[in-house]
């Protein structure tokens, strides 16, 4: 099993690992943003974290028969997941701001599902594609990421893997003291944009 500081040292010499003001996908800001990208563009690097993150769910005994993302930050995730496992890999995209399956994808009833992300901080987008799912009578049984940074424990209802937990710091942004110093957030993320 890949150990915590390999992944760090991994995400930092890829650059990966920024530090500033950013805005989050959530809204939230924060002086540490995962650019997940700058790895997952990689392929021989990006294999090497997420076959341990199989590794993690094997050791589970879980049975999936198909791995979801949200797009954009998990469909590489979730790819890779999919291969490893040889089972499909699908990804849910925005229309009009409310997540669905588009391309002709397809949940089979009762189908037993694994929700792939690169990174989890408030499980926002995880939460509107098991909403998603549900909606097909279809299972999710486990949530996968690259790295959970949520600073609240967060709850799916499912076994959750992922190669690192960081609790870092989040704020609102009237409550932002990068704000409140006159910095300007940037936001290098992919919803809403």
């Amino acid at each position: 099993m890949i150990e915590r500081k390999e992944v760090i040292k991994i995400f930092k010499k890829n650059n990966a690992l920024l530090n500033g003001h950013f805005r989050l996908s959530s809204g939230f800001h924060s002086d540490t943003y995962f650019q997940s990208a700058l790895i997952l563009q990689y392929p021989k690097k990006a294999y090497k974290l997420i076959k341990n993150i199989v590794k993690q769910i094997k050791q589970h005994n879980i049975k999936i028969n198909c791995v979801i993302a949200p797009a954009i930050g998990g469909i590489i995730v979730g790819y890779e997941i999919g291969r490893i496992l040889n089972v499909r890999s699908m990804f849910t995209e925005r229309v009009n701001g409310k997540v669905c399956l588009k391309r002709n994808f397809l949940i089979n009833k009762k189908e037993r599902i694994l929700i792939s992300e690169d990174v989890i901080t408030t499980g926002l987008s995880i939460k509107e594609v098991m909403t998603v799912i549900k909606s097909y009578d279809a299972k999710v049984v486990a949530i996968a990421a690259l790295v959970d940074r949520s600073t609240k424990k967060i709850n799916f209802g499912v076994p959750k893997f992922s190669l690192l937990n960081l609790k870092i710091k989040n704020y609102e942004e009237k409550k932002c003291p990068m704000c409140k110093k006159g910095s300007i957030a940037i936001q290098p993320g992919s919803r809403n944009q």
